[in-house]
């Protein structure tokens, strides 16, 4: 007979992060949106980045990725990311307010087309993204135009903040899959029977591929390109952006990557994602620690 899963041993500073964690959240959903949204941001960017280490992280891999960088424009950097990490997070909590906005995002790309004649063929899709702008709002507006997009997710290392997250994701669009032996069934058959599945591929993985990115070796997971390969399914860069107020959106649906091998694939979505990050640098996490090579 199948063992039963143990249950993870208890964890007090996850337990009492998430207990902090929790409280904040909480406290912020009591604002208006359009409150909520840009103070969560502060708090991120003024409070939390210095306290986690965030900001000498990004200020590290900037020396790496761009050495001249002005040191004016590492010290906006240092602000400006944590301050857009802090908006997707409280954004993905407030459940129809989000959608709302996300619902009104302009969709613009070739892939749009792409995505409505595998829909008609009842052909699956593999959407990747990166952790860019709101990399959910791309997810929720797609849905809002009748696409089901599932999604496929890394567990968080805290339990118990990881419940309610998933909870959360789910409600911008479901189903979702952990990363690992649960979540491969259940993925395997959404994709069989013509799923749409939306990937976040662009930490680092162990036990992926030695890929470039920003022309430095970044271990990459090469999963989101094998998918397609073996259920021959489009394989779809799309991003969100977020405007200038900070709480709107624009969403690219880019071309389909061409089918080859999935290293090739995967170098193509690290390329078609720096390129695009290169336009909005302070809109992708590089609180990451995505250069461990």
């Amino acid at each position: 007979m199948a063992k039963t899963p143990e249950k993870p041993p208890f964890r007090l500073d996850h337990w009492i992060q998430n207990l902090v964690l929790v409280g904040l959240i909480r406290a912020l959903l009591l604002l208006p949106y359009t409150w909520r949204v840009p103070l969560c941001g502060w708090i991120m960017s003024r409070v939390i980045a210095p306290v986690a280490g965030y900001s000498r992280r990004i200020r590290d891999n900037l020396a790496l990725i761009f050495p001249e960088m002005p040191e004016a424009e590492v010290r906006r950097m240092m602000r400006a990311v944590p301050d857009n990490v802090g908006r997707t997070i409280i954004e993905m909590y407030s459940g129809e307010e989000f959608l709302e906005r996300a619902r009104r995002a302009p969709i613009r790309g070739p892939g749009l087309e792409a995505l409505e004649e595998a829909k008609a063929q009842n052909r699956p899709v593999v959407l990747v993204t990166g952790h860019f702008g709101s990399y959910d709002a791309s997810r929720a507006a797609l849905k809002a135009r009748g696409f089901k997009i599932g999604g496929l997710y890394r567990p968080m290392t805290n339990r118990y903040f990881n419940e309610h997250y998933v909870q959360a994701m789910a409600s911008i669009g479901s189903p979702l899959f952990a990363r690992g032996r649960q979540g491969m069934a259940g993925m395997v058959r959404f994709l069989r029977e013509g799923g749409m599945l939306g990937i976040v591929q662009d930490q680092h993985m162990n036990l992926g591929a030695t890929l470039t990115f920003f022309g430095h070796p970044a271990k990459t997971a090469l999963s989101a390109s094998e998918l397609a390969l073996k259920y021959d399914a489009l394989l779809i860069p799309s991003y969100a952006t977020r405007r200038e107020n900070g709480l709107d959106f624009d969403v690219l649906v880019d071309a389909p990557i061409p089918h080859t091998t999935a290293e090739e694939m995967s170098q193509a979505l690290n390329d078609h994602l720096e390129a695009h990050v290169r336009e909005h640098l302070d809109q992708w996490f590089w609180i990451h620690k995505r250069w461990k090579v």
